[in-house]
């Protein structure tokens, strides 16, 4: 049996479900890409706390964490299911790696996850778990969680990172959506596109010192982090680009596939 591939995704702005554009289609065919995994453990970039934390409800909630949108985003639902058991294993997996690890029995399913699941998979019929990120621990931390849920993969789990390759809201209003992105979103892709598909993961561990505007792109982390969470994950083997665009011109699109 072949090891479901580990996946990163920028997932943009809630609207990519309800508006059409080169993302929405790329979300539409990752069925597709990377076929119908058995169960699914999302790193979502809007779920951050101490230690590593997985949901484990049976029935997670759809979860609108997001205000000022239009009235129909809120009305969205993705009632897919939990698994507790795969929640419960892979704690006892990053637990073994030496990385504390909780369960999280009410946490619902907030937009990082569930906005990029509703357009790949809408029937809504494959478990999901979620994972949190650790926003004020580094991309190692993050590269050694991806490398103790690596197991999963074997057994038909999608490991899903989702977050942004570029994530600087604070410019969200000087572009529109269908703008070109700016210099500094465009050499700081660069750099992570090169360093991915050149298998250097040295450099990307180093990527708040070494990439052009990392700050800029990325005044907090949490976005990123699912980036080595998929990366460690798959294995650190130089991935397939499956995805690049641009939306409101700050947000990078781009999404690779890890082994």
């Amino acid at each position: 049996m072949t090891a479901t591939p580990a996946v990163f995704v920028s997932h943009g702005a809630p609207t990519q479900v309800v508006e059409p554009g080169p993302a929405r289609d790329f979300f539409a065919s990752l069925s597709e890409t990377v076929g119908r995994p058995r169960a699914i453990l999302c790193a979502t970039a809007h779920w951050t706390t101490k230690e590593p934390c997985l949901g484990a409800a049976a029935r997670p909630e759809t979860v609108h964490d997001f205000f000022g949108f239009p009235e129909a985003l809120y009305r969205l639902r993705y009632p897919a299911p939990g698994d507790p058991d795969l929640a419960g294993r892979a704690a006892t997996l990053l637990r073994e790696a030496g990385i504390p690890a909780e369960l999280d029995p009410a946490r619902g399913l907030d937009h990082g996850t569930w906005t990029p699941l509703l357009m790949a998979w809408p029937e809504a019929d494959i478990p999901v778990v979620q994972l949190s990120v650790q926003q004020h621990r580094d991309a190692a931390h993050h590269l050694a969680v991806g490398r103790a849920l690596a197991p999963l993969r074997e057994d038909g789990v999608l490991v899903l990172g989702s977050g942004g390759l570029t994530h600087n809201l604070r410019d969200f209003g000087r572009f529109r959506r269908n703008d070109r992105p700016p210099a500094y979103v465009e050499d700081f892709e660069a750099w992570v596109d090169a360093a991915l598909l050149e298998g250097r993961t040295e450099d990307l561990l180093r990527y708040r010192t070494d990439a052009p505007e990392a700050a800029r792109n990325h005044p907090s982390p949490e976005h990123f982090l699912p980036l080595f969470v998929a990366l460690g994950a798959g294995g650190e083997a130089p991935p397939r680009r499956l995805h690049a665009s641009h939306s409101w011109g700050i947000l990078s699109m781009a999404a690779y596939a890890f082994a």
